[in-house]
């Protein structure tokens, strides 16, 4: 430990570690919102549906999320006067919003694709019980689907948001001080390697912070839920 390292550079890995959880949360509570109807656009009877949400999701999976954050970043550059003419350059010119942008792109791909199994995983026969006692619709899937899909997709959801955690180290290659941001700085002025080690605690503090609490979330959310969807 370098004392006079750490009195340099301490708070302003604590600072990076409240820009990776802003990150984090807000890409994946986004992602969280647009993955539903991507989910469901992938189940849909419509041809036009299935065909871009297929390709959507086929996109952002199949390739690195380091590509996808440099063509929004560097990418949104060459659209800069389309852009400014709808009110929108103030978002991609700002490192942050571009990795919140992209992040959250990523991320509701990923849950789409969980929802979706999570889904499926749900009898017919519920629904067609629902459909008997003339229940429609948003009733059917709110009610009686997602509760029964949430109990199985809680766990590859927390798997996610770690993915996520951990993935969001590549913001500070576009100059995003988050954790590994400041660490990369750190280390440009000192050439120390200890740098890296703190910040490889910091994650692992983080994840292991995350898991535990996810544990205690999906245990009692999933008796909440298997009681709403027994009672459905």
């Amino acid at each position: 430990m370098n004392a006079e390292l750490f009195e340099r550079y301490g708070l302003r890995m604590l600072d990076g570690l409240v820009v990776t959880v802003e990150l984090v949360v807000i890409s994946v509570t986004l992602g969280a919102l647009l993955a539903l109807p991507i989910a469901l656009a992938r189940t849909s009877p419509s041809r036009l549906l299935r065909g871009v949400s297929f390709a959507y999701v086929g996109f952002f999976r199949g390739t690195p999320m380091l590509a996808q954050l440099f063509l929004v970043y560097y990418g949104s550059g060459q659209f800069r006067g389309a852009l400014e003419s709808v009110g929108l350059w103030w978002l991609f010119r700002d490192a942050f919003f571009c990795c919140i942008f992209t992040f959250t792109l990523n991320t509701a791909a990923y849950q789409s694709e969980i929802l979706r199994g999570a889904m499926a995983s749900v009898p017919r026969g519920q629904s067609e019980a629902a459909w008997a006692l003339g229940l429609r619709g948003a009733v059917v899937l709110f009610r009686v689907i997602l509760p029964q899909a949430l109990i199985v997709a809680l766990r590859p959801l927390g798997n996610e948001v770690i993915l996520m955690i951990k993935g969001s180290a590549v913001a500070s290659i576009v100059t995003v001080y988050d954790i590994m941001g400041v660490a990369d700085l750190a280390f440009a002025r000192s050439f120390n390697l200890s740098v890296y080690l703190w910040a490889a605690v910091l994650y692992l503090v983080l994840v292991e912070t995350l898991s535990r609490v996810w544990a205690v979330f999906e245990r009692r959310l999933g008796a909440h839920l298997a009681v709403s969807a027994a009672r459905s």
